[in-house]
């Protein structure tokens, strides 16, 4: 799981792209998506679809909730 931080918002989401079998924390975050940094696939932080080819389903994305310095992130997927 990557728990991502951008635009104001804490995010987390499975760390494994869909397509490939590697690591989504190693990829850039731009406007409220990760890019997978080998075939460039982008998936929403809030929801996990992919943004384009070659990734055809999303990846899990779980509830995150801040309570003062704490992060806390639920095991439960959201989708």
């Amino acid at each position: 799981m990557s728990v991502v931080h951008t635009e104001g918002e804490v995010f987390a989401i499975n760390d494994i792209c869909s397509h490939a079998n590697v690591s989504l924390s190693e990829g850039e975050v731009e406007d409220c998506a990760i890019e997978c940094w080998l075939h460039g696939s982008s998936f929403d932080l809030r929801t996990g679809k992919p943004s384009g080819l070659p990734a055809t389903r999303p990846v899990p994305v779980y509830p995150v909730k801040i309570e003062g310095d704490d992060v806390l992130v639920s095991v439960t997927q959201e989708s």
